[in-house]
């Protein structure tokens, strides 16, 4: 009995590791979401006067770019996207297109008469980091609080681009931050037409999901 009862054992041991063996690993979830990468400005999107700027694409890139032309600046940035990695930033992107090579360097929404845009999105585990990060504010650019009134400054909805979002515009610079889905996008356009600026929000929008 005992010999029948150390072979049925060993028999139900083999088939229980042929079935743990055949069971079928899980595919990893792919994202719903888009990447950065797709969701920056595209190219084509571009008003045709201007020309990309060494060291768009990803972020890592940006800042070696500003690091060989702008040390002091190049700290500043780099500080200002760790905070960001810190409230649970996953990717960055960052688009820079300009007319004078100059501002391909310059720090972002500087007062020139160089024609400029530049596209910032960054992607968050969840749409509660992306919400309290934008509330905080983006790469030094910090959010109104609700209910402030300033020359130029539009908070919520009336922005065209949600509650979470604000604009800020004068007779050169017109910047846009808003929160979307698990991302933040950064738009400031310099010295081009309120047409382009409308054109390069809604496309970016269009593609946070």
């Amino acid at each position: 009995m005992s010999r029948f009862i150390s072979t049925l054992a060993l028999g139900l041991l083999l088939a229980a590791c042929q079935t743990t063996a055949s069971a079928p690993t899980p595919s990893p979830r792919p994202s719903s979401h888009n990447t950065v990468a797709t969701a920056v400005i595209q190219p084509g999107e571009v008003p045709a006067s201007l020309t990309r700027c060494p060291g768009s694409g990803p972020i890592a890139g940006y800042l070696t770019a500003l690091q060989s032309s702008d040390a002091t600046l190049a700290a500043s940035v780099t500080g200002q996207w760790q905070q960001l990695q810190a409230k649970g930033a996953k990717a960055a992107a960052i688009m820079l297109y300009a007319y004078n090579p100059t501002a391909c360097t310059a720090e972002l929404a500087t007062t020139s008469s160089a024609k400029s845009l530049t596209s910032f999105v960054v992607e968050f585990g969840d749409e509660g980091q992306a919400e309290r990060a934008w509330g905080a504010g983006v790469l030094g650019f910090p959010t109104p609080a609700p209910g402030q009134v300033a020359p130029g400054i539009l908070r919520g909805s009336g922005t065209g681009l949600g509650d979470s979002s604000w604009t800020y515009t004068n007779t050169q610079v017109r910047l846009a931050c808003w929160r979307r889905s698990v991302f933040v996008s950064l738009v400031i356009l310099s010295n081009l037409d309120p047409g382009a600026y409308k054109a390069v929000t809604a496309a970016i929008d269009a593609r946070l999901n």
